[in-house]
């Protein structure tokens, strides 16, 4: 009977926690949700992304995941994010890859096709003998711009190419803060249209981290089948119209406008002094 006694009593005894909530008396423990409402429905959820909560790095999928790590009791910084192509990630700065194909000058240009990178930053903190339930609302981080151009004139018809690039896109972007900086080029190709509303027209499409730096400016040239006539530059000051660009990724931006020729000593040049934001013309995520 006593041998019977013992061992019905040591699971009890397995199972006293002495007033303790958990199984980590003197740690926390971290379930993470990730949200990821916020962002553009037709962009997948990335398959992977990285968790970084003070020195514990850990690389994780789905929505919601147990952290394998008990954390001692404190205040943790804690940035969440996805490291998409031609997007690189050193501590809380995310940059982008040069554009190693730049035909235009010597100048910075980065990357037109960035993946799209989502982040949060915040601050957990950890409270011993204790399963916390995080949520994180995900952020996109790259919006798509599409630049939709009408030639005038009597020799539309003659346009064989129109390339160019936007001075003040954002090379760099700061998780801890939620700034863009170092205003860079993007290189812009632009393709003619052939069908719809907008047969004729020229537009352009690329995706920015976000816009950086007192101005953005299209500088483009217009070329001609045979070369004839000339080609003809294209300026055109975009600060105004992207002025707000960085506030809202998760919907794609298309403007369009007008080209008008002015005749100089030289030839002509171009520019598009009012640009219009397009409404149900070529924008898709891709």
């Amino acid at each position: 009977m006593a041998i019977l006694l013992l061992i019905l009593l040591l699971p009890a005894g397995c199972d006293k926690k002495d007033g303790h909530k958990t199984s980590h008396p003197d740690k926390g423990m971290i379930i993470l949700t990730t949200d990821w409402s916020g962002r553009d429905t037709n962009i997948d959820i990335p398959e992977t992304y990285t968790v970084a909560i003070g020195e514990y790095t850990a690389t994780v999928g789905g929505e919601t995941n147990t952290l394998e790590h008990l954390f001692e009791p404190d205040t943790y910084p804690t940035y969440i994010y996805n490291t998409p192509e031609h997007v690189i990630i050193s501590g809380t700065t995310v940059t982008l890859a040069a554009d190693t194909d730049n035909r235009k000058s010597t100048e910075t240009f980065v990357s037109a096709s960035p993946g799209w990178l989502f982040t949060c930053a915040t601050n957990v903190t950890i409270e011993k003998d204790t399963d916390h339930e995080l949520t994180a609302a995900m952020q996109q981080q790259v919006r798509q711009l599409t630049l939709v151009i009408e030639p005038t004139g009597g020799t539309t018809d003659r346009i064989e190419g129109v390339e160019g690039y936007l001075s003040g896109a954002a090379a760099t972007f700061d998780m801890d803060n939620g700034t863009h900086g170092t205003p860079s080029n993007v290189a812009l190709t632009f393709t003619k249209i052939t069908s719809g509303a907008d047969a004729g027209k020229w537009s352009a499409t690329v995706c920015l981290l976000g816009v950086a730096g007192a101005a953005q400016q299209l500088t483009a040239q217009i070329r001609f089948s045979g070369n004839s006539p000339q080609p003809v530059t294209l300026t055109s000051d975009l600060t105004a119209a992207l002025a707000t660009f960085n506030a809202d990724k998760t919907k794609p931006l298309a403007l369009g406008g007008t080209v008008a020729e002015t005749p100089t000593g030289a030839g002509f040049t171009a520019t598009i002094t009012d640009w219009t934001p397009v409404h149900g013309g070529p924008v898709t995520a891709n």
